[in-house]
């Protein structure tokens, strides 16, 4: 379903808020989500670093030593001061051991007992055989095919909070509300539909002005909208924006761009996916613009939802985002849930390699940025 109108919903221009740039959003209150705003300043970094808490010094067993001076040694007393020692030693091991069995059968439990108390926001496990890295993906192999230890890291080594680009060197870090969970073997970036829970990148990693693919594995908690995945644009508005929205009173997946000069215009172009379950269950979503045919496209998984004609995308300066997006210079749309699988490519993927991306397997068509793969 396509709409030419201004997208549903949307407030109405205003003028930008203090900053107007990018990082920690600023104090502008958020007419898409509930909550404090977000104070200004701030910035990424790993979190500082906790004091260690030293190691118990092993206790050791005294040694015997006999009452009087003596030119021979008392190879008896030695021996039987060393299988004391021994003893000692293995008995020490033996309950070390032990505690270490107790405490994780202790937190395995207390894990089990407390699971239904978990926030309803937090992300739901995931087995193996559903997620794409489980049948062999990158995870498992470096982009060349070949095993590499180093390119199952999520993250920038020595930098717990910068996402690590697997095709590109792009990073995109955190913020103090996202945070990073493992489930089977994958990693997936969280976030709480907050103003200060998103992803941000170094720069743009999307030329709007040519053909382009972005996609990502998403999973949404909330039932009211808008919430945005992955979004582009600059401190006005977004250039291009994914997620989920309630559209004519349906909740749906939507892939919209920006026509109008500085976001200003009501040019917004958008494909909406209406029909398919939107709340609680792992979609591959897919926006794909062919610049040639000045189209743009939405892909559930590996259907396509439709396209849409546009003049062509106006293209904001601004770094790439996940989680949230610009609107009329207020940061909003804060995403609610996991995201993982983020690529981005310099060309539309047409049927055929939509297929391939759902399945892993994309053949020739390289990202030229990727993270959480």
């Amino acid at each position: 379903m396509t709409d030419g109108t201004d997208r549903p919903n949307s407030p109405q221009p205003g003028p930008a808020s203090g900053s107007g740039g990018y990082g920690f959003p600023p104090q502008t209150p958020n007419p898409y989500q509930s909550g404090p705003a977000q104070p200004a300043g701030g910035g990424f970094g790993p979190p500082p670093a906790q004091p260690e808490e030293p190691f118990p010094s092993p206790a050791t067993a005294p040694i015997a030593s006999a009452s009087t001076p003596s030119t021979t040694p008392d190879w008896q007393a030695m021996a039987d001061a060393t299988e004391a020692r021994q003893r000692k030693r293995k008995r020490l091991t033996i309950g070390i051991g032990a505690l270490a069995i107790v405490l994780v059968a202790g937190g395995a439990g207390f894990f089990v007992l407390n699971g239904s108390d978990d926030d309803p926001k937090d992300p739901p496990a995931v087995a193996a055989s559903d997620s794409p890295s489980a049948s062999g993906g990158p995870t498992s192999k470096g982009p060349d095919g070949s095993k590499n230890p180093e390119d199952d890291s999520p993250t920038v080594p020595g930098e717990p909070n910068l996402l690590r680009d697997r095709n590109g060197k792009m990073g995109i870090a955190l913020s103090p509300g996202a945070s990073l969970g493992e489930l089977a073997n994958r990693t997936e970036v969280r976030f709480k539909g907050a103003p200060d829970s998103y992803a941000q990148g170094a720069e743009a990693a999307v030329d709007v002005t040519k053909s382009f693919t972005v996609s990502t594995r998403a999973y949404n908690v909330s039932e009211t909208g808008p919430r945005m995945a992955v979004s582009q644009g600059d401190g006005d508005s977004y250039s291009f924006e994914l997620g989920f929205e309630v559209v004519n009173g349906k909740k749906a997946w939507v892939f919209r761009v920006q026509t109008g000069d500085k976001g200003q215009a009501a040019t917004a172009q958008q494909v909406v996916a209406d029909n398919v379950d939107t709340t609680r269950q792992w979609a591959l979503l897919t926006g794909t613009y062919d610049a040639e045919k000045k189209t743009i496209a939405l892909w559930v998984d590996d259907k396509q939802a439709g396209q849409a004609q546009v003049s062509g995308i106006w293209a904001g300066p601004g770094p790439l985002q996940l989680g949230r997006a610009r609107h009329h210079g207020i940061w909003s749309a804060s995403w609610m849930g996991p995201l993982d699988h983020i690529r981005i490519f310099d060309q539309a993927l047409n049927q055929e390699q939509i297929t391939g991306l759902k399945n892993n397997k994309i053949g020739k068509a390289k990202p030229t940025h990727s993270w959480l793969i």
